[in-house]
């Protein structure tokens, strides 16, 4: 299932999260973000009790994206033991994403 974060639950979801946790900065307006939607869900389903796979919504939550200097969408940052391990901008493949996801998990 994928998550929703924000600036209510980043904190618990995300930093102190014992799973290792990927959160796709997006916007619902983003072309490329609406064609990574599917494939995000996907692996959110596929990957359930092993890694978070969750969205954040930038124009929701701009003091979460400022801090982590997402000025391009979609970035999709991977979270490991409350630090932001890998940062990657724009959209990729499936076979890109999952290989960055087999790279942390728990």
């Amino acid at each position: 299932m994928i998550m929703i974060f924000d600036s209510t639950n980043f904190q618990s979801e995300v930093l102190e999260s014992e799973l290792p946790v990927l959160v796709d900065f997006f916007a619902a307006w983003c072309g490329p973000c609406r064609m990574m939607a599917p494939l995000v869900e996907k692996m959110a389903e596929k990957y359930e009790g092993k890694m978070k796979i969750g969205k954040l919504d930038v124009e929701d939550s701009m003091d979460i994206a400022q801090k982590y200097r997402v000025m391009n969408i979609p970035t999709f940052i991977f979270f490991k033991n409350g630090e932001a391990v890998e940062t990657h901008v724009g959209g990729m493949s499936a076979a890109e994403l999952e290989a960055k996801i087999q790279q942390y998990m728990a």
